[in-house]
């Protein structure tokens, strides 16, 4: 989780959202993102997705873990799914509940590690950036 958490703060470093994750297979992470959709402008690139491609083909994401700051949305849910990624560590969902109930009922074991460091930098930049924040989660 202190990859993913690492990758959030490089985001907010970038200006954008502080979200990141990381993919990790035999106890080594291959994949590690974060939120670019303020850096690339661009809707999709959340940091899941960002991970996902960063850690490219790789066959079978079955025997892999992702680990990310935020509980999952819909579209990395549906991602996570998609690739039938079995086990999700989140490092909070305080901010933004995602889509935990949607992985679990596909299979998708989900545990939110309620962190406060995590916690404590969604709820700094939601306060800074409320607009951006409620464009990312489609609230505006």
């Amino acid at each position: 989780m202190m990859a993913a958490i690492e990758e959030a703060k490089q985001g907010l470093k970038e200006g954008g959202i502080p979200i990141g994750s990381v993919l990790v297979k035999d106890g080594k992470i291959i994949g590690r993102g974060h939120n670019k959709r303020v850096q690339d402008d661009d809707p999709v690139i959340h940091a899941e997705i960002d991970c996902l491609r960063n850690a490219g083909r790789i066959g079978s994401y079955k025997d892999t873990i992702l680990y990310s700051t935020l509980m999952p949305c819909y579209l990395c849910g549906g991602a996570i799914v998609q690739f039938g990624i079995k086990k999700v560590y989140a490092g909070e969902s305080k901010t933004f509940p995602g889509s935990k109930e949607f992985m679990e009922s596909h299979g998708v074991t989900v545990i939110d590690l309620d962190l406060d460091e995590c916690k404590t930098l969604m709820n700094d930049f939601i306060s800074s950036n409320p607009e951006l924040w409620n464009e990312d989660i489609g609230e505006l």
